[in-house]
């Protein structure tokens, strides 16, 4: 009875805000006004060095994600009706890491994750100014001490992003590749890439799938995050100008139809 009871109060709760997603979502997908989105940097460790980059970072560091947004746009046609579609604003940095996912696919364990990500980023705003559409938590780590980080994500309900990062000017446009791709997915993109191998799936993984010879390819599509060389090769796209948005990710962020 208590676990009926339990999921019974999650069900309200997850109706109430997916209303309110849905609502959102539908303003959001005009592209008609320009994407409010916020950036949360943490420093995923304590060590200086990453404490020293998360202070020195400005609007500026992803200046170079508004550009790539518009530049795709205008490919696509999609105009706003006030400028680019995409402004970005840097919100002052979060002391707390957020709520680590679950380890398995309990779809109890899930919902309560989810709503748990919801609170925390509600209780941790730090943004000052118009209700931000995406928020984005990207947190930073050291290089010397993490070479592989975890997973990042991005949630479609509730567009909210958790980005792990390399407190590293070197490493800040690949830094951005990743960063634009959790964005995207807040929007409803999917990833476009095989879980297992993290080769691109052809052709949506593709930003030139008509290309002849097919491989090797020039850029990467953003959802798939990797250029492929050939078949069963692939590398990770330096930056934002190594990629371009292919047309399935372009219908599903309502760019086309």
């Amino acid at each position: 009875m208590f676990r009926a009871l339990r999921i019974a109060i999650l069900l309200a709760i997850l109706l109430v805000v997916g209303v309110g997603t849905w609502q959102a979502k539908a303003r959001i997908a005009d592209w008609d006004v320009p994407l409010r989105v916020a950036v949360y940097p943490i420093a995923g460790d304590d060590g200086p060095t990453t404490r020293s980059y998360v202070a020195s970072l400005t609007t500026a560091t992803y200046e170079p994600i508004e550009r790539y947004v518009a530049e795709e746009a205008r490919r696509y046609e999609v105009r706003t009706s006030f400028g680019d579609p995409l402004r970005i604003r840097l919100a002052p940095p979060v002391d707390e890491l957020p709520p680590p996912p679950p380890r398995d696919a309990d779809v109890l364990k899930i919902m309560l994750w989810s709503l748990k990500l919801r609170w925390w980023a509600w209780r941790v705003d730090t943004h000052d100014g118009l209700e931000p559409d995406v928020q984005l938590f990207v947190v930073y780590h050291d290089p010397e001490r993490s070479d592989v980080l975890e997973h990042s994500l991005g949630l479609e309900k509730g567009r909210i992003g958790i980005v792990n990062a390399f407190a590293s000017n070197a490493m800040a446009e690949m830094n951005n590749v990743v960063i634009a791709h959790e964005l995207l997915h807040t929007l409803g993109a999917s990833d476009k890439y095989d879980a297992r191998t993290n080769l691109p799936l052809f052709p949506d993984g593709y930003a030139r799938p008509d290309l002849q010879p097919r491989h090797p390819q020039k850029f990467a599509e953003i959802m798939a995050g990797r250029i492929p060389i050939s078949e069963a090769e692939a590398t990770m796209a330096p930056s934002l100008d190594a990629t371009l948005i292919g047309e399935a990710t372009a219908r599903e962020i309502n760019w086309t139809k």
